[in-house]
C-alpha cells in the first residue's frame, strides 16, 4: 500500500498511519497485536471472528497470541488531527470504553459473590456488581463474556440469598441479571417454582425505587415465559404489575410501560391466572393505555393480551363496559400492523359473539368497512378469517348498504388503502 495522503470527499487527506490496514478507514480505537502492527480494535476482531486467526492480516506472521493492546499514543493523535480538522467537516472521535476481560470479570464475581462471613463488605459486593453493569451496558460482546463465567447462577445466588440485608446489593444483583436473556428452563423454573422466592419478588415489585420494581416485573416475565408455569401469590404480583401500566413513573415511562406490558402478557398465557387479570383492573387499564398510544411492538402486546382475556366471559364482560373498547379496537384495525390488527379483530369476535349490544356498537363506529378492507387486504389468513366471521355476525346490525345481503364479501367495491 502507498505511504501516500489520499484525498477524501470531504476535501482533507487522512494520514496513512491513522488507517486501518484492513478497513483502509479512519481508525476509531487503535489496537496493537503480538507482531506490532496496529489495526482498528472492529476490524481486527472481525478478521478473527470469519477464521483468520493464524495469521497477522500485514504481515503474515503467526499470531500466537490474541490479546489487543490499546495504542492509546496514536489514538490521540487521531483525536488532535480530527480536532485541527473540525472546520473541515471531521468530527472528533470520542475515546472509546475498553471491553471488559476475562480477569476482571472473574475477580468482580467473586467479590460479589463473597459470603456475609468474610471481610467484604455488602458495599463493595454491590459496587462490583456495578462496575459488571458498567461493562454490560458497554456492549453485547462484554454482556457474552460476563455470561460465560456462570454470571447469571451467581447472580440468582446472590438475589435470593437468605442472608441478603442490602438493599444496594438487591438492588444492583437483579439490575444486573435481567439484562441477560434468561433462556435456560431450569434457571427459570427454579425462580418461579420456589415460593420464597416469588414472595421475595412480589415485595420488590412495591420498592420505593422505581427501577427495581421495573427490574422485579422484568425478572418475573422473563422467569414466566421461560418455565411456562403458573405463577403463585398471582393477585400481589398482578397488582405490582399493572400499577407500572396505570402510573408510570416520570422517570421511566417507556421502559416501565414496555416492561410491565411484556409482563401482564406472560402472565395472562396461563388459563389459570386470567380471571385474577380481570378482577385486578387489567381490562381497563389496557385500553386506557391503548387509547393514550403506544409504539408498535407495545401496542401489538397489549392487543394480544386485551384478546387473551377477552376469551373468558368476565373478561369480556369486563372489556365490554369500557366506553373506549370498542372504538380503540376499530381505530387500531389496519393502522399498526398486520399481528395488531388480527389481535384487535379476534378481541371484537369475542365481544360481537358475546352480546348483541357489542355488535351494534362495532357497527356504528364503522368496523364493517374496516373488515371488508381486511378480508382484500393482505393482512394474515388468521385475521381474515376472524373478518369474515365477524362479518357475518354483525350482519343484522349492518347500516343499509347495498352491500349488505351480499355474500360474496370479496367482491366488493371497496378496495385497500
Amino acid at each position: 500500500m502507498p505511504r501516500s495522503l489520499e484525498p477524501l470527499d470531504l476535501g482533507i487527506q487522512i494520514p496513512y498511519h491513522f488507517r486501518c490496514p484492513i478497513s483502509l478507514e479512519l481508525m476509531r480505537d487503535p489496537v496493537t497485536v503480538c507482531t506490532g502492527q496496529t489495526y482498528d480494535r472492529t476490524s481486527i476482531e472481525s478478521w478473527v471472528s470469519t477464521g483468520n486467526n493464524t495469521t497477522c492480516p500485514v504481515t503474515r506472521a503467526p499470531l500466537t497470541d490474541f490479546t489487543l493492546i490499546p495504542n492509546h499514543t496514536l489514538r490521540r493523535l487521531i483525536q488532535e488531527w480530527c480536532v485541527a480538522n473540525r472546520s473541515n467537516g471531521v468530527e472528533r472521535i470520542p475515546t472509546p470504553k475498553q471491553p471488559a476481560d476475562p480477569t476482571s470479570v472473574r475477580a468482580l464475581l467473586s467479590q460479589a459473590s463473597a459470603t456475609s462471613g468474610t471481610h467484604v463488605s455488602a458495599r463493595s459486593r454491590a459496587a462490583a456488581l456495578r462496575r459488571l453493569r458498567g461493562f454490560a451496558r458497554d456492549s453485547e460482546k462484554n454482556r457474552v463474556l460476563i455470561a460465560a463465567h456462570n454470571a447469571k447462577e451467581i447472580l440468582i445466588r446472590i438475589l435470593f440469598s437468605d442472608d441478603i440485608d442490602s438493599s444496594e446489593l438487591v438492588s444492583e444483583s437483579l439490575a444486573l441479571l435481567v439484562m441477560f436473556p434468561m433462556t435456560e428452563h431450569d434457571k427459570c423454573v427454579s425462580i418461579i417454582s420456589d415460593p420464597g422466592r416469588v414472595e421475595f419478588l412480589t415485595r420488590l415489585l412495591f420498592d420505593s425505587s422505581v427501577e427495581t420494581r421495573v427490574n422485579a416485573a422484568a425478572l418475573i416475565e422473563m422467569a414466566v415465559t421461560g418455565s411456562k408455569e403458573t405463577v403463585s401469590n398471582s393477585e400481589s404480583i398482578f397488582e405490582g404489575v399493572l400499577d407500572l401500566l396505570r402510573n408510570p413513573a416520570s422517570s421511566y415511562p417507556r421502559r416501565a410501560l414496555k416492561i410491565g406490558i411484556k409482563a401482564l402478557f406472560a402472565l395472562c398465557l396461563s388459563k389459570n391466572t386470567r380471571h385474577v387479570a380481570v378482577s385486578a383492573g387489567a381490562p381497563e387499564i389496557l385500553i386506557d393505555r391503548l387509547a393514550a398510544g403506544l409504539d408498535r411492538c407495545d401496542t401489538e402486546r397489549a392487543l394480544a393480551t386485551v384478546e387473551i382475556l377477552c376469551r373468558s366471559p368476565e373478561g369480556c364482560a369486563a372489556f365490554g363496559e369500557h366506553a373506549l373498547t370498542v372504538p380503540v379496537l376499530v381505530k387500531t384495525i389496519l393502522r399498526v400492523s398486520d399481528r395488531a390488527t388480527e389481535y384487535a379483530a379476534g378481541a371484537l369476535l369475542a365481544l360481537c359473539t358475546a352480546e348483541d349490544r357489542w355488535r351494534d356498537e362495532a357497527a356504528a363506529a364503522g368496523v364493517v368497512v374496516q373488515l371488508l378492507l381486511m378480508v382484500q387486504s393482505e393482512c394474515t389468513e388468521r385475521a381474515k378469517r376472524k373478518a369474515q366471521k365477524l362479518l357475518k355476525l354483525l350482519r343484522d346490525s349492518w347500516p343499509d348498504y347495498s352491500f349488505a345481503n351480499s355474500d360474496d364479501f370479496a367482491c366488493s367495491e371497496v378496495v385497500p388503502f
